[in-house]
């Protein structure tokens, strides 16, 4: 059999009509090509245990220049890494979300300063978790590299330069140039030459143009699902699975001026709602637009049929979706009703109508070729 390498596995899917032609996800793919065969030969010259790698003893080879892919939401970069991950030929690789790696660093940093001095490696818990990682892992491969908490800003240029020192290689997928990374957080001169060590270290590459591939799995699917029952149920969960190649997300929290707004379910850029998570409590525009910039697609299921006395939440209802269309967000729903009578009747009923309007354009094949803004 041949062996399986991310340029002969994209070719089979160019040639089983699943992927269009894309000059710059081919030229991804050579890239990953080139790292392909750099790590069949690749050998970091590992000692035993973190201090002979880390600190005494230099590698035998310098490590192979990583790799990182940013761009638009649904440009490929996370289809490409499957395929190279998948092939990667080394055994001590892994492919985990930024955040839960940060979340582990975290723990790992809690546990050490918890550790009595005496059963320690010194008082500094980077250089050991650093360790750590590199000797179980050569390859790290970060979906959605995402820097937004200062806790991470601040350990992350020592973190990776002891691990771009034991020789860990990196690859990365992000919506974001490095130097867009941690925009507007609090002390970000601090975290500069993090940015700049990515340069340095990953050879940096922009998946350019707005053909959306994950948001074309919409086309010609209802995202309008109504009444409330389990064939509506399915239909979401299968929307899901559909956007992010995954049942089930993890939980977010998106920080806005002095307070959380907490996210139940997500994954590359798709959320999920309760109506009554977003409608019933007491948000506001703002943050609908704090979702609208973070996610290309919305999924709300629940929404009932309003009456009169539930004003409020026909007007936060309003207010959600004129946001949502505002930024060419898409919305896959469940509701109790068709779109004409979700509030027919009531204080600002015929506002509504401009509501219904918006819902009935967003199932739509010319929206959905709306990019997100």
């Amino acid at each position: 059999m041949d062996e399986q390498t991310p340029l002969r596995r994209y070719r089979a899917l160019r040639q089983a009509g699943e992927l269009r032609p894309d000059s710059v996800q081919e030229l991804a793919v050579e890239k990953l090509q080139t790292l392909h065969h750099r790590l069949a030969q690749y050998d970091p010259g590992r000692g035993q245990g973190w201090q002979q790698f880390l600190l005494l003893r230099p590698r035998r080879e310098p490590a192979p220049e990583g790799l990182y892919i940013y761009g638009d939401v649904g440009r490929g970069k996370s289809m490409l890494m499957d395929l190279f991950f998948d092939v990667a030929p080394i055994e001590q690789k892994r492919r985990v979300h930024f955040h839960e790696f940060m979340a582990e660093v975290h723990e790992r940093i809690d546990r050490f300063r918890k550790t009595p001095a005496a059963r320690r490696d010194g008082d500094d818990p980077i250089p050991p978790i650093a360790g750590d990682i590199a000797q179980a892992t050569w390859l790290l491969c970060f979906d959605e590299f995402e820097v937004r908490d200062i806790a991470d800003a601040m350990i992350l240029g020592r973190l990776f330069t002891k691990l771009f020192e034991a020789g860990v290689v990196v690859v990365a997928t992000s919506n974001r140039a490095p130097d867009e990374l941690y925009q507007g957080g609090l002390n970000r001169q601090l975290f500069l030459p993090f940015i700049g060590l990515l340069g340095e270290r990953l050879d940096i590459l922009c998946l350019e143009g707005r053909m959306d591939y994950r948001l074309a799995r919409l086309k010609g699917q209802p995202v309008y699902h109504a009444p409330l029952n389990g064939r509506a149920a399915a239909a979401l969960d299968a929307a899901f699975l559909r956007l992010t190649d995954q049942p089930r997300g993890e939980a977010d929290r998106i920080q806005l001026k002095g307070r959380i707004l907490e996210v139940p379910e997500q994954a590359k850029g798709t959320a999920r709602f309760d109506f009554a998570e977003l409608c019933e409590r007491p948000l506001g525009s703002l943050d609908y637009l704090a979702l609208a910039a973070r996610f290309h697609t919305l999924i709300l299921a629940g929404i009932p049929r309003l009456g009169a006395e539930r004003r409020n939440e026909a007007r936060r209802f309003a207010t959600l979706i004129d946001v949502l269309y505002d930024n060419g967000v898409k919305l896959v729903a469940s509701a109790e009703a068709p779109v004409a009578e979700i509030y027919p009747a009531g204080d600002g009923a015929l506002e509504f109508q401009r509501t219904v309007s918006r819902l009935i354009e967003m199932q739509s094949a010319e929206y959905i070729d709306t990019p997100h803004s």
